[in-house]
């Protein structure tokens, strides 16, 4: 990679996260803390806005950005799904592009619709890539997630092949076993539920908001298979 091509990309991630520090920088291009502090330094005398603060890192000054792209929120959800499922793909040639595009297109965003992004990346995960069941629900779904609005839906209880409504507060989604999975709070049991999304048969935005959750994959789906083992 050319120095020219390092600190464009460097512009990049810096855009595209709230806070950097040298040591990511380094890890992700490769080179001495050393090197970073020098293209830092090379941005700044760019014009580039960088604020160096001891003990936190980087970050560009609030609002500097490159002219905006207009993306809708549904068009930033489904490339973040798209990454998610091209990491789990056997062939691994696709992953470092698609991690360079998802990167600068964060960095084109605003700061509101970039947490959103960074929010979704955090409740989707990817066990599999090739769902047997077509649905038409996961964009509505995603969208409920990153604004914490409540879900109605009518939902479809295979095992005993009943019909019931339900008042859900989405929460996270992911794809195992060749399905996707809704994680929602839901109002009628009072707990956190799973739901098939494929087995959703309507679904309707209340436009009501819900008080966010702290959530983490991994303490979710190590206490789930704990209870189910």
């Amino acid at each position: 990679m050319t120095r020219l091509s390092r600190l464009t990309n460097i512009f990049f991630h810096l855009q595209s996260r709230r806070v950097t520090t040298a040591q990511e920088l380094a890890d992700k291009f490769g080179i001495s803390q050393r090197t970073v502090y020098r293209d830092i330094r090379a941005l700044e005398e760019a014009g580039v806005p960088v604020i160096g603060e001891v003990g936190t890192g980087y970050y560009l000054m609030e609002d500097y950005r490159i002219p905006p792209v207009m993306f809708s929120e549904q068009e930033i959800n489904a490339l973040m799904t798209a990454q998610q499922i091209i990491k789990m793909n056997r062939d691994k040639s696709l992953e470092k592009g698609i991690d360079d595009l998802v990167t600068k297109v964060k960095a084109l965003l605003k700061y509101s619709s970039r947490e959103k992004s960074e929010k979704l990346e955090e409740r989707i995960f990817v066990f599999s890539n090739s769902p047997d069941q077509k649905t038409e629900y996961l964009a509505s779904i995603q969208s409920a997630i990153v604004n914490t609005q409540i879900l109605k839906i009518k939902y479809h209880t295979f095992y005993s092949d009943s019909m019931s409504e339900r008042r859900v507060e989405p929460i996270a989604v992911y794809l195992t076993k060749n399905n996707w999975l809704l994680i929602a709070f839901c109002q009628l049991r009072k707990g956190i539920r799973e739901f098939r999304i494929d087995r959703i048969l309507s679904l309707e935005d209340t436009s009501e908001t819900f008080a966010e959750r702290h959530f983490s994959f991994g303490d979710y789906l190590g206490e789930h298979y704990k209870k189910n083992s």
